[in-house]
């Protein structure tokens, strides 16, 4: 009953996705049913997949989150929670699938770039960006001045890295907090705020993704300069961008078996132990545990092979379309509009997005709806899509685009309630998951290659392609914290407003009619 429920409510939230799809190909039709049957199934195995993948977390991986972190309760030594925090962290995101799917995109046009290379690279900086959280949980350090600290150093490596870095690097930071790590992570901050935070409160248990993912953004920046001291400052100019037209359903599933068993292989790993030799727990209850991987590897492989096998190469096929010369100059700038409403509608069907949003809505004991954080997140990513596009058409470069936004991001942390803080980073590092990058990294992919074909772009594919998921990490923020500072406004309100309540109700209990009158007339229209 469960999974048909999840089914259900999956179905409802990646209608909008569907309907985009529907009216392009309406517009624009692909030539052959094969092709159409082709979407059909991959849309039918992403609801499915999602809907497995999700029944198996709330069995499964979340719990053994609460308990691993929860568990540390036992350990007073800092070195040992920062080791595991990173430890998982490089792991975790040596498997994600998200950064797979992207380092073969960028290794597909630049060659010089090892994707194995650079998937341990982003590793490397979640790792490091983990335990740097964890250690804020600690030793109680402000969120706002990590941030600030973090993302100073960011810009500072951007003016010495290569051109062609800057936007893998904020799109690698955001393709490494996938579905898998996601869930974890998020558990795992939860489980040691609960057990170490000195507040004891909520704010504690959110920002450790936002800190995580801006350690792949330093590693990869740095990989670039010394890739670039390498190459005697110089780097060989890439390869064409080749549309896929994908393969046989077997032969991706297939193919995606290894990399599936990768993903969720660590996390079993890692957490074994401390549920056998620390938390000593009964057999039944373990056995449990580890049976509910299970649905989370097989939601997760029907999930991505859909990806791969339809939505891939329905997403590149939208991109070349609005470039066909029998078109109007101008007729391309309608991508604006497809752009923003595929970014809000793939963010609903987003599976971490889904998680954070149960996440938030259990901490704050629903004063916080998932909904509404899903709607935020749907805007802010449906923006982030639309100038991710805007930059491809004009050429501009990423950089007047994302120093500003994140000057924006930091500037709005003083007047955001800090529990909105860590979760507007948290939700910015959560949206860039297999779904985004597997959907609209290939549509920007295919219009940059267009721009360049069309118009004689002076900009490289590579350059002007990547990015899209860099606005998808940076928008969410600001989204967030405005959501904050609205609701920090209307509490305050309606908590004055209780207050002049209670006031009034007490000098009419008291008997004091003058006094009551008074009031009546100074607080009448407010009641």
């Amino acid at each position: 009953m469960r999974l048909l429920k999840t089914i259900k409510e999956t179905f409802y939230s990646s209608i909008p996705l569907a309907v985009i799809i529907i009216t392009c190909l309406c517009f624009f039709p692909i030539q052959g049913i094969d092709n159409y049957i082709k979407i059909i199934i991959g849309y039918a195995s992403v609801v499915i997949g999602q809907s497995l993948f999700l029944v198996g977390l709330e069995s499964s991986i979340l719990p053994i989150g609460h308990m691993v972190g929860s568990s540390f309760s036992k350990y007073n030594k800092v070195f040992f929670v920062l080791s595991f925090g990173f430890v998982f962290g490089l792991l975790a995101t040596v498997a994600e699938p998200a950064i797979s799917v992207l380092a073969r995109q960028i290794n597909g046009i630049l060659p010089i770039i090892n994707s194995t290379v650079f998937i341990w690279i982003t590793g490397f900086g979640i790792g490091v960006g983990v335990a740097i959280a964890l250690y804020r949980m600690l030793k109680n350090i402000s969120i706002k001045i990590i941030f600030a600290v973090l993302y100073a150093l960011v810009f500072i490596l951007v003016i010495f890295s290569p051109e062609e870095f800057i936007s893998i690097a904020f799109d690698g930071s955001g393709a490494t907090t996938g579905d898998v790590s996601v869930p974890f992570i998020l558990a795992l901050g939860i489980g040691i705020s609960a057990t170490f935070s000195k507040n004891k409160t909520n704010e504690d248990s959110f920002g450790i993704i936002g800190i995580s993912s801006v350690g792949p953004i330093i590693t990869v920046l740095l990989y670039g300069v010394i890739l670039k001291a390498v190459n005697g400052g110089v780097l060989p100019n890439e390869n064409e961008y080749v549309m896929k037209t994908g393969g046989a359903l077997g032969e991706i599933i297939t193919g995606n078996l290894l990399d599936v068993a990768l993903a969720v292989l660590p996390i079993v790993l890692i957490s074994v132990p401390f549920l056998i030799f620390i938390l000593k727990l009964p057999k039944k209850e373990f056995i449990k545990l580890i049976v509910g991987v299970i649905p989370v590897y097989v939601g997760l492989l029907i999930f991505l092979s859909g990806i791969d096998y339809g939505f891939e190469y329905v997403s590149q096929y939208i991109g070349k379309v609005f470039f066909d010369s029998s078109r109007p100059e101008n007729f391309k700038y309608l991508l604006l509009i497809v752009g923003f409403i595929l970014g809000a509608a793939i963010t609903v069907s987003e599976p971490a997005v889904t998680v954070l949003g149960d996440q938030i809505e259990e901490i704050t004991n629903g004063h916080i709806k998932k909904n509404t954080i899903r709607l935020t997140l749907a805007i802010g990513i449906g923006v982030a899509s639309l100038l991710a596009i805007l930059k491809i058409l004009t050429e501009i470069n990423i950089l007047w685009f994302l120093v500003p936004l994140y000057v924006i991001s930091v500037a709005l942390m003083p007047f955001t309630p800090k529990l909105f803080v860590g979760l507007a980073y948290d939700s910015g590092g959560v949206t860039g998951g297999a779904l985004t990058s597997a959907f609209l990294t290939p549509l920007t992919l295919s219009i940059a290659s267009q721009v360049a074909v069309s118009s004689g772009g002076t900009m490289s594919v590579l350059t002007n392609g990547f990015g899209i998921i860099s606005f998808i990490s940076v928008m969410p923020i600001i989204a967030v914290q405005i959501l904050g500072i609205v609701y920090d406004v209307c509490s305050k309100k309606a908590s004055k407003m209780e207050e002049t309540f209670e006031e009034l109700q007490y000098y009419v209990s008291s008997g004091n009619v003058k006094s009551t009158k008074t009031r009546r007339r100074k607080y009448g229209k407010k009641q």
